[in-house]
Order: C-alpha cells, then sequence, then structure tokens
C-alpha cells in the first residue's frame, strides 16, 4: 500500500426531501446571494428548479439563475457564469443536476473566485485556482461522483478538446442527495450512470499496485451493489432502496476511497474524453461502456490474476486455475453483458463513431504526442489506435 491523504470536506445530506433544506442549509453558512445553476428542462418540468428557488427565497436568500448546461459542459457556459457571478456579486454557487452541471458550477467558482484568470488554463495545467467560490450541489442524477469530488470536466468547443483537473477548491461544501429525485430519469441515463459508477470504481481497481486488501475489498463491494442496484432500477425505476444505493455508490466512487493506497491513471477515461469531446451527442457513460471491453482485452493478459480475482470477487466466476486467462475474459464478457443488459453501447460503431477519426481522437489523448497514458500498459498513439479500433467492433 503507497502513502496517501484522504480528505473529504463534503456535508452530506441524504434521503426523502431533503431538497426542501436547502434554503436553511445555505443560510446557516451565512451567504447572501446564490447562483443557482442548473441544466435543461427537466429542472422546470419536474418543479424542482421553483422548490430550489421558493426554499431559497423563504430564507431571505437572493437568487440568480443560469440553465443551459449540456450533457459535456462547454466553456462557453462556464465564461457566461462567471461574467454573471461577477456582475451579480454571488457568494456561493448551488449546482441543481448531474454531474454536467456540477463540474459547469465547479469551474465557474474557480473563475469567479480568480478575476482575470482564463480558468481553460486551469485546464492546461498552466496555473492553479488560488482560491474559488463555495459549491454546494443538489444531485439528479446518479453517476459522476462530482457532488464529492475533486475533479471538474469541460469539453472547450472551439478546439473539441474534453479536459479535466483536479483541485481541493472542487470539493462541494455540502451535497443534498434525494434518490427520489433520480426517479425521472430516462432507462438511457440510468443506464449511462450505472456504467460510470462502474468505471469510477474499475479505473482505480486495476492498476499496477499492489497489497491493497481492504482498499480491494471495499471496491469490490461497490461494483457488486452497484450492480445488483442497477439492475433493478432497470426494471424499477421508482425502486428507492436500488435508486438509494445507486446514489449513494456513486459518490463512494469518486471521493478517493476507492483509490486509498494506490496510484492510478484512468486510461479509459482517457480515451473516452477525446470520443465525446469530437461528438458532443455521445454520452459520457455510453463513451466508457463502449472503450471498456476492447480495452480491457488488450491489457488483461498483462495482469491475469487481477482480472481473474475480478471475475471470482466480483461476478462470482469459478476460478479456472489450470487457465487462469478464461476466468479473467469471462470477467470481462460478464461485465459487457452487463452493459449491454442496461441498453448501453458496447462498440464505438453503435456510437457512430467514423474509423477515419481514430487516429485524431488518439493523437488529441497524448496531447499532441505529448505523453503517454501510465497503467498496467502504458498507452501511446499506437496502442491507443488499436484500443479504438477494436472497440469499432467490425
Amino acid at each position: 500500500m503507497e502513502n496517501f491523504e484522504f480528505f473529504i470536506p463534503t456535508r452530506v445530506i441524504f434521503g426523502k426531501e431533503t431538497h426542501l433544506q436547502v434554503g436553511k442549509i445555505v443560510k446557516e453558512y451565512g451567504f447572501h446571494r446564490v447562483l443557482v445553476h442548473f441544466g435543461g428542462a427537466s429542472a422546470k418540468k419536474t418543479g424542482l428548479l421553483d422548490a430550489v428557488l421558493d426554499a431559497l427565497k423563504a430564507e431571505g436568500i437572493g437568487c440568480v439563475t443560469l440553465g443551459g448546461v449540456q450533457a459535456n459542459p462547454t466553456l462557453s457556459m462556464v465564461r457566461q457564469g462567471i461574467e454573471l457571478c461577477l456582475k451579480e456579486h454571488v457568494d456561493f454557487v448551488l449546482a441543481v443536476g448531474g454531474g454536467s452541471v456540477i463540474d459547469s458550477a465547479k469551474c465557474i467558482a474557480d473563475g469567479a473566485g480568480n478575476p482575470g484568470v482564463d480558468v481553460w488554463s486551469y485546464f492546461r495545467h498552466e496555473a492553479v485556482p488560488r482560491t474559488a467560490l463555495p459549491v454546494g450541489t443538489i444531485l439528479t442524477l446518479s453517476a459522476s461522483g462530482s457532488e464529492m469530488s475533486a475533479s471538474c470536466v469541460i469539453t472547450n468547443e472551439e478546439n473539441g478538446f474534453k479536459r479535466g483537473f483536479n483541485s481541493p477548491t472542487h470539493r462541494p461544501l455540502f451535497s443534498i442527495c434525494n434518490p427520489e429525485l433520480t426517479y425521472s430519469v430516462s432507462r438511457y441515463q440510468t443506464g449511462c450512470g450505472t456504467v460510470d459508477i462502474t468505471m469510477h470504481t474499475l479505473e482505480r481497481y486495476f492498476t499496477r499496485t499492489r497489497d491493497t486488501m481492504l482498499t480491494d475489498r471495499i471496491a469490490e463491494g461497490i461494483l457488486k451493489s452497484t450492480i445488483e442496484a442497477g439492475r433493478i432500477a432497470d426494471r424499477e425505476p421508482d425502486n428507492y432502496e436500488a435508486r438509494a444505493t445507486l446514489m449513494w455508490a456513486g459518490s463512494l466512487s469518486h471521493n478517493g476511497l476507492t483509490s486509498a493506497g494506490r496510484s492510478f491513471l484512468m486510461q479509459v477515461h482517457q480515451m473516452e474524453h477525446e470520443l465525446s469531446g469530437m461528438y458532443p451527442q455521445i454520452a459520457h457513460g455510453a463513451g466508457l461502456s463502449a472503450l471498456w471491453p476492447s480495452w480491457a482485452r488488450y491489457v488483461c493478459s498483462h495482469d491475469v490474476s487481477r482480472f481473474a480475482r475480478y471475475g471470482v470477487n466480483v461476478w462470482n466466476i469459478d476460478m479456472d486455475f489450470e487457465n487462469p486467462m478464461n476466468t479473467a475474459l469471462a470477467g470481462i464478457q460478464a461485465t459487457e453483458d452487463f452493459y449491454k443488459s442496461l441498453g448501453m453501447p458496447v462498440t464505438l460503431k453503435e456510437l457512430g463513431v467514423e474509423r477515419d477519426r481514430i487516429e485524431e481522437m488518439a493523437e488529441k489523448c497524448t496531447n499532441m504526442g505529448q505523453r503517454k497514458l501510465s497503467g498496467i500498459v502504458e498507452l501511446g498513439k499506437e496502442e491507443m489506435i488499436e484500443i479504438y479500433g477494436m472497440a469499432m467492433g467490425e
């Protein structure tokens, strides 16, 4: 087990009708003017936005609103939000939505806290935010774990680059997690979210670090619980316990718990960022489900025992001691079959990706030749091209 630091300052308010407490919670912290940031029409249609605004106004808290966040949040929206915060003297940013809204809110908070600094410079790792406006969240989609994470991912529409960076400023001050708010999420988006939760765990589980038994067991437990709850939520969208399990698993999968004691770089996430950066209509979870089986089959021969353990401990596959590769491949196949059962794509062809864009995606993923992705197998441009090619499914 490697040295690590574990710091989770986010206050979680979890359970039924908890979103109605938002006005009192914001008032507790002494904020006076809030930017309420949200996505599309669903926040209005379901009445959630009105309920949030009413709760804030009941406590005498001033509000300005900014909606329209896309599935892959954009830099132009962030810049619009920064300008609005500065103009309206906002002292707190409240994200009402899923990971895209939360990430957009985090970046707006970075920009408003550091006026005069181009926020895209943070994603190019040319600067770091010195401070930021505090952020709170009301979660409406179990997926990204952004409600407790230090990460933030934004797409620059001008060049098609989708990039992320981590910062302590990104940890939300509080997150309100009411599983009831996810009842209206479509089957497809529920599937995308379930994939994302599993992938945040899997990408930390399959690393070169050894001797992390407790962290491994935590990860395996989250995976098994997510798989079970994902199946139930797929059949019964209003099943509270399944929705609650997915929501809590999403938070735990990306807050640092499942990476404690090991180093990792989420290779599939990095490769997917190029995919949905160039094809903004592709949901992040769908891109991950289309890439992971091919990535896993490409790298599994370099750590057969790890993949075999995954098959045994997560999917209850009998261990083939004479040929552990059989167990490893069976675990990968079980994962692919699970994604299919949720209506998720498992090839890039299903997503309408053109083969002639593969080299461009691989080139961008190397930051135009400036990096390779470390992991079980180091991935450079040629390795990425091969994995993207395998994932076409042709």
